[in-house]
């Protein structure tokens, strides 16, 4: 299987609206087009997550975080504190763009992204040519499933499509920190 063909059957699902689930850093996600609001929706029904929580953006590359995050609002004194955390597996809490939905950013004005190390996360941005959605693999409060079977166990049918490939080597979720404020809200 090619690389692109490895990948194919998950972009067609996000590009038609759908959840995909991947691996990541420590977990499998659960993912679609976060400008598709029916799809954040339907990931947020499926883990019976509050919209108010908001929800974390992955991304290749920082470019693809552009459209949600306000990167004037970012002095340039603090650039270095955002760019010295990526590719890796931590979340920052940057400044939203005024019109950001809610459904991302839940009721703050930052929204969570990360530029992914993950190879097969990263990828799958890549070559979607958008960040995506990225909230594990779970129902609210339960343990997040590591491997493409506990996808299945967890949601039967309910994922448009499975990209079934190991995780990292975290054993714990990303670090989510306020570069700007030096604020850690999960370490």
């Amino acid at each position: 299987m090619t690389e692109t063909s490895l990948y194919s059957p998950a972009i067609a699902a996000i590009e038609q609206g759908g959840v995909v689930a991947y691996p990541t850093e420590s977990c499998f996600g659960l993912g679609c087009d976060p400008n598709n609001q029916a799809a954040v929706l339907k990931i947020l029904e499926l883990k019976q997550r509050n919209i108010s929580k908001g929800l974390i953006l992955i991304a290749h590359d920082y470019s693809q975080l552009l459209p949600f995050v306000d990167d004037g609002a970012i002095s340039q004194d603090k650039r270095f504190q955002v760019f010295s955390h990526w590719p890796g597996p931590v979340t920052l809490l940057l400044p939203a763009k005024p019109n950001t939905a809610r459904y991302l950013k839940g009721d703050f004005d930052t929204i969570a992204v990360r530029v992914t190390n993950h190879p097969v996360a990263r990828e799958l941005c890549r070559q979607a040519d958008t960040a995506l959605v990225s909230t594990s693999a779970n129902l609210a409060g339960q343990p997040s499933a590591v491997s493409a079977q506990e996808v299945k166990n967890i949601f039967a049918e309910q994922v448009d499509y499975v990209l079934d490939q190991p995780i990292g080597q975290r054993t714990k979720p990303s670090k989510i920190l306020n570069p700007l404020t030096g604020e850690v809200f999960r370490s």
